[in-house]
């Protein structure tokens, strides 16, 4: 599964992951589903509050367990690969994470893995919710832009796409955008020494390089006029033109070189019964 993002990254997320976090999710709620032998022992607690159920028994329902982990993998250059996952110890109620459990978790998975380092987080539900930055924020001294893995494990027979979503932190897209910039104005600045040494005589003078600078200069404002607005969309146009013309001529010689065919053949029938072509 591979994606991208508003940001210019693109994520590829391996299956082994979604099956730890489907396993992981399974084993959570059959452990919070009670055995038959606990039902009966229960029967007279519920006789005891069948009033306050019979107005509202559906309200009285467990919501379905969400489960957290970390998702491990690489980031090599745009592209963020993520291979594994592993689950990690988080009580929602008192927002607190199992520190050492995690440490240890890294440690297993550095020995193993020793080029993977951790991308971010994962949970089950049908929707990020407001809870979640505690969690995303207990993670962001490991990693400052945390990505957030989110798989719905509601099944949907319409629904034709996996049911995950990745989310990227603010901090990583800006990150990106910063980095974007950073680049372009580094080279600016190494364009622009080179141009001042060639003013000042220090850098022998290239005229391929004036020329190619010129003429980038020239299309930088050129774009957002309007008149490069209207040559570009008739030029456009003129190349739309074209193609359909070839598409015709195209077209039009095959036709030809089928009634050519279709001429041939009846003639040779015709000459038999004195009819005549027919084209």
């Amino acid at each position: 599964m591979a994606s991208s993002s508003s940001s210019g990254l693109t994520f590829k997320l391996h299956p082994l992951v979604i099956v730890n976090i489907s396993d992981h999710y399974t084993r959570v709620k059959s452990q919070l589903n009670l055995p038959p032998s606990l039902t009966s022992t229960s029967s007279a607690a519920t006789s005891n509050n069948n009033n306050n159920n019979s107005n509202g028994g559906e309200n009285n329902q467990q919501p379905p367990p969400r489960v957290y982990g970390c998702v491990i993998g690489v980031q090599r250059g745009r592209t963020v690969e993520i291979f594994n996952s592993f689950e990690l110890i988080y009580d929602p109620s008192t927002r607190s994470l199992d520190r050492s459990f995690l440490e240890k978790k890294q440690e297993l998975y550095k020995k193993v893995f020793p080029h993977f380092y951790v991308l971010g987080w994962y949970s089950t539900g049908s929707d990020a919710q407001e809870s979640d930055m505690h969690f995303h924020k207990a993670l962001m001294d490991i990693n400052e832009s945390p990505l957030y893995v989110l798989l719905n494990p509601a099944i949907n027979p319409a629904q034709k796409d996996l049911p995950v979503t990745i989310y990227e932190s603010v901090a990583a897209q800006l990150s990106g955008i910063h980095s974007a910039i950073k680049m372009l104005n580094s080279r600016i600045r190494v364009l622009h020494q080179y141009l001042v040494g060639m003013q000042k005589g220090d850098t022998p003078c290239e005229s391929s390089l004036l020329r190619q600078v010129s003429s980038l200069l020239r299309r930088l404002p050129a774009i957002e006029s309007e008149k490069f607005q209207d040559d570009f969309l008739m030029e456009y146009n003129d190349t739309l033109l074209i193609t359909y013309l070839a598409m015709f001529t195209n077209c039009s010689s095959t036709m030809n070189e089928l009634v050519d065919k279709f001429n041939t053949t009846y003639d040779r029938h015709s000459r038999r019964g004195g009819r005549t072509a027919f084209i």
